[in-house]
C-alpha cells in the first residue's frame, strides 16, 4: 500500500488567468511504503497543478540561459534518468564545459542537500547554481524575470499558480521546485519485489546479487533510495588538472577534502558515465575500482580501506541486480516530459 500525502490547498485565481473562476488543484504526493521519511517541506511550498506545469515549462525553457538555448532539460534528459547521457561532464552555453557529471534528478523530496558538494540545502534554491554558473546556463535573473513578465503564456501560468503575487525570482524558483520534487522513481521491478506487488519477481542471480550488494555496498547506498545522502571520499585518484576538492569547497573543513555526495543507484544502467567527474564508462569499471583501484588518502572513507573484495562472478551478479532498479515508468512518464 502507498500512503498518500495530500499537499497544498486550492487557490482562487482572479488576475492573469483566462478563466476568472479558475481554481488551482493541489497535487497528491505518493510516499511509497518502502521509502524513508520525507525531507522536503511541502507546507512551505504546496504543490499545485499549475505550479507544477509552470515549473515544467521553466525547466525546459532555454531562454533562462544567456544564449537562449541551454535549459535545465539540456543536461537532464528524462530517458537517461535526467542525466546528460554519454557526457563526462556537463556542457553549457557557448560550448563551455563544467567539471562535474550531471547528477540524476529523482526522489529529491527525500534529500536534504543537493549537488555533489552539498552547495545548497534547499531544493527551492538549487536552480540558482546552474542558472548563474558561467559554464552552464550563465543566466541573469533580472533578464529572466523581464522575459517572463513580457511573455503572455507565462503571465497566465504565474497568475494561476501564484494568484495576486508578482512574477519574480522567488515564485519562479518555487515553481521549479514544485516540478522537480514530483519527479519520483519508485516503480522498478525491485520496488515491486520489495512491496510484494505483481511483476516483482527476481531471478536467482538477481536475488544473489541483491544479497551481495547488501553485504558489500549498502553501507553507503542505503535504504531503498540506495543512498544515505552522506558525503564520502570513495578513493578516486585526484585529477590534478581540476583538483576538485568536493565538500571542502562548501565547509572549508580539512576532513571534507575530496568528499562527494553518495549518489542514488536507482536507474543506474541509464546514467553512465559514473562518478562525480564521469571517469568510468561502465558498471564493470566502477566495481573494478572498488575491488582493486582504491587510492588511500587522509580522508578516505574507513569502510573502503583495502577495497571491497569481489570476484568477477560476484561483480556480474551485483550488476545483474542493479539493473532491476531501472524504472521504465519514470523514464517515460509524460508528466515529466517537455511538451
Amino acid at each position: 500500500m502507498k500512503a498518500l500525502l495530500l499537499l497544498g490547498a486550492a487557490f482562487l485565481c482572479i488576475s492573469c488567468s483566462t478563466d476568472p473562476e479558475y481554481v488551482d488543484v493541489p497535487l497528491n504526493f505518493e510516499v511509497p511504503s518502502n521509502f524513508p521519511p520525507l525531507e522536503y517541506d511541502f507546507q512551505n511550498n504546496p504543490v499545485t497543478q499549475k505550479g507544477f506545469e509552470l515549473g515544467r515549462k521553466l525547466f525546459y525553457d532555454g531562454r533562462l540561459s544567456s544564449d537562449g538555448t541551454v535549459s535545465c532539460g539540456f543536461c537532464h534528459e528524462q530517458q537517461n534518468a535526467f542525466t546528460h547521457h554519454g557526457h563526462t561532464v556537463s556542457h553549457g552555453v557557448n560550448g563551455l564545459s563544467g567539471t562535474r557529471n550531471s547528477p540524476s534528478i529523482q526522489n529529491l523530496a527525500y534529500q536534504g542537500t543537493f549537488m555533489f558538494d552539498g552547495a545548497t540545502n534547499h531544493l527551492n534554491l538549487q536552480p540558482i547554481i546552474p542558472i548563474t554558473s558561467e559554464v552552464e546556463m550563465d543566466g541573469n535573473f533580472s533578464n529572466i524575470v523581464a522575459m517572463l513578465n513580457a511573455d503572455a503564456e507565462y503571465r497566465i501560468l504565474f497568475g494561476q499558480a501564484f494568484p495576486k503575487k508578482p512574477i519574480n525570482t522567488e515564485n519562479m524558483l518555487k515553481a521549479m521546485a514544485q516540478f522537480m520534487v514530483m519527479i519520483t522513481s519508485s516503480d522498478s521491478r525491485f520496488d515491486k519485489f520489495r512491496r510484494g506487488e505483481a511483476g516483482g519477481t527476481l531471478t536467482a542471480d538477481e536475488q544473489e546479487g541483491y544479497a551481495l550488494f547488501t553485504l558489500k555496498c549498502s553501507g553507503c547506498h542505503a535504504t531503498d533510495l540506495f543512498t544515505d545522502n552522506s558525503f564520502r571520499n570513495n578513493g578516486l585518484a585526484v585529477n590534478p588538472i581540476v583538483n576538485d576538492l568536493g565538500r571542502y569547497r562548501v565547509t572549508l573543513a580539512e576532513s571534507d577534502r575530496y568528499k562527494f555526495k553518495v549518489p542514488s543507484l536507482r536507474n543506474i544502467e541509464k546514467t553512465k558515465p559514473y562518478m562525480h567527474d564521469g571517469r568510468f564508462r561502465s558498471l564493470e569499471a566502477v566495481l573494478d575500482h572498488y575491488s582493486s583501484g582504491i587510492v588511500n588518502s587522509a580522508t578516505l572513507d574507513p569502510v573502503l580501506t583495502g577495497g571491497i573484495p569481489m570476484t568477477n562472478s560476484e561483480k556480474s551478479k551485483i550488476i545483474t541486480f542493479l539493473k532491476t532498479l531501472t524504472d521504465d515508468r519514470y523514464l517515460t512518464d509524460r508528466r515529466f516530459s517537455e511538451l
